[in-house]
């Protein structure tokens, strides 16, 4: 999955916490998000002269505007890995929490379909979980072989 497509399903299912993400899903969507923040927070500092720390009015509308799609893709991921999606809570444990999280979020999905739904990458290796389009010479080896 590229970032277009992660956005793009994120919209689209933007209130779906049911399924499962990909790490490149959640991880696209992430850099949107921080990259939408700070264009929005430079926009705001030139044009309203609010100080980059300041949130201003369209930094605070973008953060709603991304906020429910960014906790359905983080619950979807965690389905991915045959968890529950109430681990995300672990964030309010500062530091513990955020690390366990972190580790959580950079792991590979199981394998094949859990509890939560049918595997994302459709049984292939791909270890940047790109999805079923490959652009390289070398075949993709089926994760049953």
């Amino acid at each position: 999955m590229d970032f277009t497509q992660a956005v793009r399903s994120c919209f689209l299912n933007y209130i779906t916490f049911q399924g499962r993400a990909q790490r490149s899903e959640f991880w696209y969507f992430a850099l949107f998000s921080l990259l939408g923040s700070i264009a929005i927070s430079v926009l705001e500092s030139l044009t309203a002269g609010i100080s980059l720390v300041e949130t201003g009015v369209l930094e605070g509308l973008f953060s709603l505007a991304v906020l429910l799609p960014s906790l359905a893709v983080s619950v979807r991921r965690l389905h991915d890995l045959d968890r529950t999606g109430w681990w995300w809570w672990l964030w309010l444990i500062p530091i513990v929490g955020w690390i366990i999280l972190l580790i959580w979020m950079v792991k590979k999905g199981t394998y094949g379909d859990n509890a939560y739904g049918t595997d994302p990458l459709n049984g292939w290796i791909d270890d940047d979980d790109s999805g079923a389009t490959h652009t390289s010479s070398i075949p993709k080896i089926n994760r049953d072989d």
